[in-house]
């Protein structure tokens, strides 16, 4: 019986860890095909015009003993390139709603019945620089709106390798794993022509604990919504309240 257990456990461990990912570089190369196969991700974004895409985000908060504890939100994003989003944004804590449709940006949160405007212009990824920047606001997956464009700042990349292939969500992908400073991230990458991201993991190596999120990305690229959807009108009884930006120095 416990010739059978050890042999299972082998087993087990050789079908969760693929042979590609004992074959890998050191942590201090740069694969450029890694640097590659994001700027082909990037550029393939930015062939979507109309999209969705909803994601689920596990965190870790590391108490003060070291102990972890994780946490869940999920976000809905519809997207019309170049300047129209909304996102809707659900924890068990919170619910924010923003809504821009390329010259009004509307922020509610319905349980506190209040609501913020602000008048901007520009595209997506002004917009999100912007709210970031002044305001210290970010939009979920961010990081999407600037792959593909001269945001994207591959030169702060340390180190990037493929780790093989693995499934996300039952879709096959290319796993690549890439570190900048203290954080080490990694992506899953659809295969095929059409490389939508499809899993991202991120570990923060300056706590020493290592707390790590995990998001899970979920794309509609025949989304039903009309303009309509980035219109906001306000609930009956909330009140405006004003944005405020950060103060400067």
């Amino acid at each position: 019986m416990a010739r059978k257990i050890l042999l299972l456990s082998v087993l087990a461990m050789a079908l969760a860890a693929p042979r590609a990912y004992a074959q890998t570089a050191p942590a201090s190369a740069v694969d450029p095909a890694a640097i590659q196969a994001l700027k082909d991700m990037g550029a393939y974004l930015l062939t979507l015009k109309r999209f969705g895409v909803s994601t689920e985000v596990t965190g870790e908060r590391v108490l003060a003993d070291g102990q972890k504890l994780q946490h869940t939100a999920t976000a809905d994003l519809d997207v019309v390139r170049p300047n129209k989003i909304r996102v809707l944004m659900k924890s068990a804590r919170n619910e924010r709603e923003l809504y821009y449709d390329g010259k009004t940006l509307f922020l509610n949160t319905p349980a506190q019945k209040v609501y913020g405007t602000l008048d901007l212009d520009g595209t997506l990824g002004d917009v999100i620089d912007r709210l970031e920047g002044q305001y210290g606001m970010q939009i979920p997956l961010d990081d999407l709106f600037r792959f593909g464009t001269p945001a994207a700042q591959f030169d702060k990349i340390e180190s990037a390798m493929n780790a093989g292939q693995d499934f996300a969500d039952g879709d096959l992908c290319d796993h690549y794993a890439f570190r900048s400073g203290k954080i080490d991230w990694q992506i899953w990458i659809m295969t095929g022509n059409k490389p939508l991201p499809r899993k991202i993991v991120i570990t923060n190596r300056a706590d020493e604990a290592r707390p790590q999120s995990v998001t899970l990305l979920t794309w509609n690229l025949k989304p039903s919504f009309t303009d309509s959807t980035f219109k906001f009108t306000p609930p009956k009884g909330a009140k405006a309240v004003e944005i405020v930006p950060l103060k400067t120095k």
